[in-house]
């Protein structure tokens, strides 16, 4: 007889397993991470959660047409730059109509060529003033938040006198002061620039001071890390999150004051034009025409409500406190 055991008649109960039938392996945690859409970060976390934020993709939306705009004005008016700045003065305050389609303003220049290329100097100094305070006063914040002592106090000490000088009144005394140095619109830049930066100090050095007690730099420490790359590798990485939301913010508020600096005659000068600009020459006939003065400010508020929209919803995807 043979020791080899017979297999028994099949019974009812019993399944005979094929490679069509054979249950799968569990899927891997990798792969049922990603199936079920499991962010690995906290940054693939924030973009999770904002693309199902209605407010976030209108602003977005806003934004990107604006810069398009920007960029690319051509794209909105067969006008060109020079055409735009050639005003008929026979032809002031006339309504909208086929070929003006906001009119024209008191000059009689062409209030919607006007409006698509004054988008161009708002939004760069808006632009470049965020990104010049977001490094100034990221980088300071990041070195007197690690270093502490002497270096945390004098930086600190300074940021306040800063803070003492209001921001409008000092970008006015700054711009009627050095505007006919032949800087054009980068001395608005520079002026909201010196006078924003210590708001972005302030933000990056108290996140940098949380992080720097966490447990994740004490052991990098322990392993003999430099301080350079404590502050590159370990705590910018995790302090960045504020200044971002921060400089969305910012940068419509920047945009508001150009506008501000340009309606007071110290900002963008003519033959540039600017949103700001725009308003103040309007300002004089306002009741008699007011679409010129009307159509730009129309922008001007949508342009700094999208970033500010834009900027509420990455605070609430980048914060888990608010979600």
């Amino acid at each position: 007889m043979s020791d080899t055991p017979q297999a028994g008649p099949a019974g009812p109960d019993t399944q005979t397993l094929t490679p069509e039938t054979a249950p799968s392996a569990p899927p891997s945690r990798g792969r049922r991470r990603k199936k079920e859409g499991k962010p690995a970060s906290l940054w693939t976390d924030a973009w999770h959660d904002l693309r199902r934020r209605p407010m976030f993709i209108f602003s977005l939306v806003l934004i990107a047409i604006l810069l398009i705009m920007s960029f690319w004005p051509s794209l909105f008016t067969s006008i060109n730059p020079l055409d735009a700045r050639t005003c008929d003065l026979a032809s002031a305050r006339q309504g909208p109509s086929a070929g003006h389609l906001f009119g024209r303003d008191n000059l009689g220049c062409d209030v919607y060529a006007r409006t698509i290329f004054g988008a161009s100097n708002s939004i760069l100094i808006g632009v470049s003033t965020t990104i010049i305070t977001a490094v100034v006063g990221g980088l300071l914040g990041l070195i007197a938040g690690t270093r502490g002592g002497v270096t945390d106090t004098v930086s600190s000490r300074i940021t306040e006198v800063f803070f003492a000088i209001p921001q409008i009144l000092g970008a006015l005394l700054i711009t009627a002061t050095f505007r006919d140095k032949g800087l054009g619109i980068w001395i608005v830049v520079i002026a909201l620039s010196v006078l924003a930066w210590p708001m972005t100090f302030r933000i990056m050095r108290a996140a940098v001071i949380t992080a720097r007690s966490q447990d994740f730099v004490i052991a990098a420490r322990a392993l003999g890390a430099s301080q350079s790359r404590i502050m590159f590798g370990h705590l910018l990485p995790n302090a960045i999150a504020p200044v971002i939301v921060v400089s969305t913010i910012n940068l419509g508020g920047f945009i508001a004051a150009e506008a501000a600096l340009s309606f007071l005659g110290v900002g963008v000068q003519s033959p540039d034009i600017s949103w700001g600009l725009m308003i103040a020459d309007a300002r004089s006939r306002f009741l008699e025409a007011p679409l010129p003065l009307v159509f730009p400010a129309v922008f001007l508020s949508i342009t700094v409500l999208a970033f500010i929209m834009m900027g509420d919803a990455v605070r609430d995807a980048l914060d888990p406190k608010l979600r």
